[in-house]
């Protein structure tokens, strides 16, 4: 009997986080599972003020339809952000406002990427965009993530036998690993990459939420031509209001938005406009140093307790920002076999296998701190500890 199911969507994974976020929902157990901002930093009141100016300027034409690329107010504060953080040069209308990053990468897939063509990906690597690139069925090239970066061996070792459409990565405080690329490893992937046609997306989700060390240099400055950038409102405003952007050249902006019209006409005005008010109206990077100092502390703490409570056998990263760090059990033990143990004592993580293209028994699993405070951080990771000890019995 044929499938009444496009084979397009026939072996997407379902995202494991959502899955096991169900877990989540009994409030006893601790959960490093999530990729979840903290709720309690929600500028919620300023929100609401914004909110209010938005009814009273735009009355209600804030409910008509609008224009796919989005509102050119709030496109020209994300472009003057970018002069502002990182002396980029953007015109607006190189700028598509979309439904979260996710959108974007989904948008990308679409215009990009036929069945079978290459699509480098970081292993370990966002499960996000591991799902929405295995729609349009690329061949996947997983090249591993060091504590530097990409793997400048596997990459040169990639775009020697083949012609990737897409490179995927995410710079700075890597989601999974945490890790950041250094300036050196940057560098060389732009010297790889120059002069081909391989485009590379830069998503930078975290890029805002760094605690220590220095900022690096974006690809965009470095492999101008060939960078596409994504970006999100999520981690630093609100998530559930899904706002996102694609930086992208004219020629790729083009069909992004024949794209994007043919996916959802565009994204919420609406919401668009709020957040256009709450810039205009407040000091963001004061919101977000605010931010930067509690996950700091959090960081810290998830940090200083890993090292007291798990065995010394035990490896992990060491994040200079962003929300996650990696940790690397003992060879031959599974992570999944420690989630088993661990929900019996009520705290969830994620185990590694989603991080990865092909999915196998791994020892790694990704912690997530952002949304737990240093008391239960220090307690959960006590139990994780425990689970670990049991397991390597």
């Amino acid at each position: 009997m044929n499938s009444i199911f496009a084979n397009r969507i026939s072996d997407v994974p379902r995202s494991f986080i959502r899955e096991i976020l169900k877990v989540a929902l009994d409030h006893s157990v601790i959960s490093f599972a999530g990729g979840l901002p903290n709720r309690e930093l929600f500028p919620v009141e300023e929100i609401k003020k914004a909110t209010n100016k938005v009814f009273e300027i735009y009355g209600s034409d804030i409910f008509q339809y609008s224009n796919s690329e989005g509102y050119s107010g709030l496109r020209e504060m994300i472009a003057g952000r970018y002069f502002e953080k990182r002396k980029l040069k953007i015109p607006i209308e190189n700028i598509l406002i979309t439904n979260g990053s996710q959108q974007g990468l989904d948008l990308l897939g679409k215009i990009l990427v036929n069945k079978g063509e290459g699509v480098i990906i970081e292993e370990p690597g966002y499960l996000g965009a591991i799902q929405a690139f295995s729609i349009f069925k690329p061949t996947f090239y997983p090249v591993a993530v060091t504590g530097e970066g990409m793997s400048i061996k596997r990459l040169k070792s990639v775009m020697s036998s083949t012609k990737p459409k897409l490179m995927y990565t995410v710079p700075n405080f890597q989601n999974p690993s945490g890790i950041s690329y250094s300036e050196k490893n940057r560098y060389e992937i732009a010297d790889i990459l120059e002069n081909t046609s391989t485009l590379l997306i830069e998503d930078d989700p975290y890029g805002d939420l760094q605690y220590s060390g220095t900022c690096k240099p974006s690809f965009k400055t470095i492999l101008p031509k060939n960078t596409v950038l994504l970006g999100s409102f999520s981690k630093t405003i609100i998530p559930g209001f899904r706002l996102g952007w694609i930086v992208a050249p004219d020629n790729i902006m083009e069909k992004l938005i024949i794209a994007k019209q043919a996916s959802d006409l565009h994204t919420s005005h609406f919401t668009q406009c709020i957040i256009y008010q709450y810039l205009k109206d407040n000091d963001l990077e004061a919101h977000i140093s605010k931010i930067r100092e509690v996950y700091g502390i959090q960081l810290k703490a998830m940090l200083d307790s890993i090292k007291r409570y798990f065995p010394e056998e035990v490896s992990f990263t060491h994040p200079q920002g962003g929300m996650f760090l990696w940790v690397t059990l003992p060879e031959n033990t599974s992570s999944r076999e420690l989630l088993d143990l661990a929900i019996r004592d009520k705290v969830i993580f994620v185990p590694g296998e989603p991080f990865y293209v092909h999915w196998h028994q791994t020892n790694t699993l990704r912690l997530n701190f952002s949304c737990v405070d240093e008391e239960t951080i220090q307690v959960g990771i006590q139990k994780l500890g425990n689970a670990i000890k049991q397991l390597l019995i």
